[in-house]
């Protein structure tokens, strides 16, 4: 039997593509030929996934923050570039809490013959198999336990490890001294420090003798110099090219981040990660996948699980409550040298956090 052409539709951000990338890689092993169906802002990663023949882009007013109106003519765009390839499969990721039927109704208008999803929300003709995810999964597993439904497994050797291509050498921006990265934004604000709070951090790692480098997109330069000031490498704006940003995570000894696509894009090239994760999302599902981490913020913070993009709590404590004592641990921890310090007594009006969890 002639081995498959398959579409893997993520329409999220560079983070949840990245996530997607052992699916994909499940879905190569067993394909002739693997596309991606991306929105703006996941393509870049896409590009970077291991498998990944085709990408495929779509703004889909149903996805991302600022979703655009419905265009007829950008739907009907999307329908004769996914009819012109003739796939044979496809396989539509979301997260838990999305429906992946609107991309679904677009694939059957295209032709695309079977098409498989996680779905809550009753399909009707839409799917031909509607996969039920385990409770509590991470994205990545849950991603690839779709894939392991629909006949596709990992090739022999590879252990489900997020991954991108070789990323490029970035001495040039960095110097050939170790580092330490700290990326202080994020897309969702409640998911990163403030701003003073980050560059209290990068002054406490100067203090404690590491050689801090600080990554930001074209966009966060205020915020990397800001937070850079005297003690920091400012690389904000130099690295708006994603596979430049992997090259940089690459050579870090640790990455200091929210929960955000770089500490994805850090798991895939296998630096440890300080990830701060403010619990407005599950850290069950979205922490650092397969490799050397520590969880810092309170996960039991009035905001838990509210998937707020603005912080509802004055002061921001799940994040900016974490003591510098705390980062400082867990990126010696992650560096081999000790065991992270015991939880610190939190401030008032700081519930109790999870502030140690290395795994």
């Amino acid at each position: 039997m002639t081995a498959p052409r398959t579409l893997v539709v993520r329409l999220d951000s560079a983070g949840d593509v990245l996530l997607a990338g052992p699916a994909v890689r499940a879905v190569a092993a067993g394909s002739s030929t693997t596309a991606m169906l991306c929105g703006p802002l996941g393509a870049p990663a896409a590009a970077l996934l291991p498998g990944v023949d085709d990408v495929l882009v779509h703004d889909a007013p149903w996805v991302g923050l600022e979703p655009r109106q419905v265009s007829r003519r950008e739907c009907a765009a999307l329908i004769d570039a996914v009819a012109a390839r003739r796939f044979d499969r496809a396989l539509i990721l979301v997260s838990y809490h999305q429906s992946p039927l609107p991309a679904a109704l677009l694939l059957r208008l295209a032709g695309v013959p079977w098409i498989a999803a996680d779905s809550e929300d009753y399909p009707g003709a839409l799917l031909d198999l509607r996969h039920r995810r385990l409770p509590g999964r991470h994205e990545a597993e849950a991603a690839l336990d779709l894939a392991h439904a629909c006949g596709f497994d990992l090739p022999p050797g590879d252990g489900g490890a997020l991954r991108v291509g070789e990323p490029p050498d970035t001495t040039a921006l960095t110097g050939p001294e170790p580092y330490v990265v700290l990326h202080p934004g994020a897309a969702v604000p409640a998911r990163a420090w403030s701003p003073a709070r980050a560059a209290r951090a990068a002054d406490a790692l100067h203090r404690a003798g590491h050689r801090v480098v600080v990554t930001g997109g074209p966009a966060e330069k205020a915020l990397t110099a800001r937070v850079a000031a005297r003690h920091g490498l400012d690389l904000g704006g130099a690295t708006a090219d994603l596979a430049a940003l992997a090259g940089v995570l690459a050579r870090a000894r640790v990455v200091v981040t929210g929960n955000s696509g770089p500490a994805h894009l850090a798991a895939a090239v296998g630096t440890p990660v300080v990830c701060l994760f403010a619990p407005v999302v599950p850290a069950e599902r979205w922490r650092p996948h397969k490799v050397p981490h520590v969880l810092l913020g309170d996960q039991n913070a009035p905001c838990a699980l509210s998937r707020a993009r603005v912080c509802p709590v004055e002061g921001h404590p799940c994040l900016d409550g974490v003591s510098d004592a705390e980062v400082l641990a867990a990126v010696s921890a992650l560096l081999g040298r000790t065991s992270p310090a015991p939880a610190a007594v939190p401030p008032e009006g700081v519930h109790g956090a999870e502030r140690g969890a290395t795994v």
